[in-house]
């Protein structure tokens, strides 16, 4: 396996690349690393056959969908189990958890699995791979995209340690009904009902945020 450092790349890619096309300079802002220190290490996993280059875009060859998908699931079940065992709120067990993604043996996350009796999502909703590397599509769309008036569920929440406590203060985790009662033009912030308090949200954080119709 790849070191720490590398696995972290592996995982922020794959996590990017779900959104979109890949980009130096993507991987940098979501790392917070200076560009030079990004082209060095996707050098270092390009000698690996860990990434490619297509043009200017960054994309996983097959091990290293591999292997990041392996960091995903070791990172999944470990916050399952820092929430539902060990009782950590969900911006804590993120925290925790990317580290001992690194540490865990695949014998060591199996067990983990079991114990939980086998989770099909992490705390912030997003399918955890199976053994074999399979992984369920995500769902639903941005609540930054949801409708007036309409009434939605939230499904999952971006990953993203700036915003995980915040989401938690607003009400919107997994499971929560919101409804979006106006929205400013050109961008502006949503106002929204979750679980019939009403909240303002920049449309920013609205798009860290996927929903399903709940009506």
């Amino acid at each position: 396996m790849p070191t720490p450092t590398l696995e972290e790349y592996l995982e922020t890619i794959y996590k990017l690349s779900l959104d979109g096309v890949v980009k130096p300079t993507r991987i940098a802002e979501a790392m917070g690393v200076s560009g030079p220190t990004v082209t060095a290490t996707l050098k270092r996993l390009e000698s690996r056959g860990l990434v490619a280059r297509e043009g200017t875009a960054v994309v996983l060859t097959a091990e290293g969908v591999a292997d990041a998908v392996e960091i995903v699931r070791k990172h999944r079940i470990s916050e399952r189990f820092l929430t539902d065992v060990l009782g950590f709120d969900w911006t804590v067990a993120h925290e925790e958890a990317c580290r001992l993604e690194h540490a865990l043996s695949p014998r060591v996350v199996a067990a983990l699995e079991s114990l939980l009796e086998n989770p099909e999502f992490c705390p912030h909703g997003h399918p955890i791979p199976a053994a074999d590397g399979s992984i369920a599509a995500a769902s639903g769309t941005s609540l930054a995209e949801a409708a007036r008036d309409a009434v939605v569920e939230v499904v999952s929440v971006a990953e993203d340690e700036g915003v995980l406590a915040y989401l938690a203060e607003q009400g919107l985790v997994p499971g929560a009904r919101v409804t979006v009662t106006a929205a400013e033009p050109f961008g502006g912030p949503l106002t929204v009902d979750v679980d019939g308090v009403q909240r303002v949200l920049a449309l920013d954080v609205a798009a860290r945020v996927r929903v399903r119709d709940a009506s």
